[in-house]
C-alpha cells in the first residue's frame, strides 16, 4: 500500500530557488523543514534580535502545523540550528520550553556558523505526528 505525500509551501521565492517544501506529509507523519523569521511577504523579521527570530520562526512553525490540522503536542521532534549558541542558548531554552508548555518533543540543538540569510541566527525544524493525541 502506498501512500500519497501531501505538501505545503508558503510560496516564498527561496522555495522553489532551493527546491523544497515547507512541509511534506506522508501517512501520519509531517516532516517540517527549519522555519524562520520571515513574515508573509518574505520579509526578513528581527535582524539582530534573537528573540524575536525565535519566536516569528515558532510563529510560522504554527502555520504549518495549521496546514496539517496539527497541534504543538503534535510535534514529536525538534531541530534548532542557532548561531552564537554559547550566547543565545538560554534564550533559546527558555522559549522553546515556553513554545511547549507542560508537552516536552525530543530535541537537538545545534550550534552553526551560518545559516541560509545573512541576518538569520535561528532555523527551527519539527517532526510531527498527526496519530498522536496532543
Amino acid at each position: 500500500m502506498s501512500s500519497q505525500a501531501k505538501k505545503f509551501g508558503f510560496g516564498m521565492p527561496w522555495e522553489s530557488l532551493y527546491g523544497y517544501s515547507q512541509a511534506i506529509q506522508v501517512g501520519e507523519t509531517v516532516y517540517v523543514s527549519g522555519q524562520l523569521s520571515h513574515d508573509r511577504l518574505g520579509n526578513f523579521i528581527g535582524t539582530g534580535d534573537f528573540e524575536l527570530q525565535f519566536q516569528t520562526a515558532l510563529e510560522n512553525l504554527d502555520l504549518v502545523l495549521d496546514q496539517f490540522g496539527a497541534e504543538r503536542g503534535q510535534v514529536v521532534e525538534t531541530t534548532v540550528l542557532v548561531r552564537n549558541l554559547r550566547e543565545n542558548f538560554e534564550s533559546a531554552a527558555r522559549l522553546h520550553a515556553e513554545y511547549f508548555g507542560k508537552h516536552r518533543p525530543a530535541s537537538t540543538i545545534m550550534g552553526i556558523s551560518d545559516l541560509a540569510l545573512p541576518d538569520q541566527l535561528v532555523e527551527i525544524a519539527a517532526l510531527v505526528r498527526l496519530d498522536v493525541e496532543s
